[in-house]
């Protein structure tokens, strides 16, 4: 990757909306140059997608919680039958395994406490695959949807 990519990242990072005329404007090359290096950074995985952030509490979203989960069973199979259960739950908007004292960490949001309450009794503690679990509920955010930190070459 070259400065160009890097400039094309950046801006797209601001803003994936930008055509490729207005990412040529932006960062010094013709609008067909950035589709092709556009094209390219996608093929390569680089750029993994575009998307649309929302407010969760503009769509009934108002509790978010950073659940630790422990694993009973570690033994071949055990991570593949934990992230099938994870992948099945569309609360968990994210799932980190981690080294410390759990074995994972999720993102969660729900609708209310009761809400969260039920996701962690009726199906995480519910798994025979789950020995312990520990929600942290978030008061408020203080950073988030951060860019990459600056790597540029």
């Amino acid at each position: 990757m070259d400065h160009f990519d890097w400039k094309i990242l950046s801006a797209l990072y601001r803003n994936g909306r930008l055509t490729n005329r207005e990412l040529g404007d932006a960062i010094g090359l013709s609008p067909s140059q950035c589709s092709r290096r556009r094209l390219m950074l996608e093929k390569k995985g680089v750029i993994q997608g575009y998307g649309v952030t929302l407010a969760p509490q503009a769509v009934g979203l108002n509790v978010m919680a950073f659940v630790q989960v422990i694993i009973k069973d570690h033994a071949a199979g055990a991570f593949e039958r934990f992230q099938t259960l994870i992948n099945s739950i569309p609360i968990i908007q994210e799932a980190h395994a981690v080294s410390g004292d759990a074995d994972y960490i999720l993102k969660v949001v729900t609708e209310d406490l009761p809400g969260l309450s039920a996701f962690v009794t009726d199906q995480l503690l519910a798994s025979d695959m789950v020995s312990h679990v520990k929600s942290y509920i978030a008061l408020r955010p203080l950073k988030t949807d951060s860019p990459l930190p600056p790597f540029m070459p």
